[in-house]
């Protein structure tokens, strides 16, 4: 499955136009979490328990993306775009979505 955020693909050709398929995932913090960036948020640095909970949702939503493409036929998926969004305090959504094409 070629993804890719470009809306062509160098050399190949769109033979088929599928339409759009997305994946999300909603993920919520966790207290630890929640206590170590309070910490963060007084002497700085990264957030790396927020950056290891987004890596996860955006491998899951790649996944799903990428579940829905092969479930209509699709051999790539173009013009991916992720959006992120709270859904209630303490939980966030992870979006991503895109056009699935047969390419040749």
């Amino acid at each position: 499955m070629i993804i890719s955020n470009l809306e062509t693909v160098s050399g190949k050709t769109i033979s088929r136009h599928l339409g759009l398929v997305q994946g999300s995932s909603v993920r919520a913090k966790h207290a630890g979490r929640d206590i170590m960036a309070g910490l963060k948020n007084i002497f700085g640095g990264e957030l790396k328990g927020y950056t290891e909970l987004l890596q996860e949702s955006r491998a899951q939503a790649m996944q799903r993306l990428q579940q829905q493409a092969e479930a209509i036929g699709a051999n790539a998926i173009l013009n991916v775009r992720f959006s992120t969004s709270s859904v209630t305090q303490g939980a966030a959504e992870l979006f991503v979505y895109g056009t699935a094409v047969v390419l040749e």
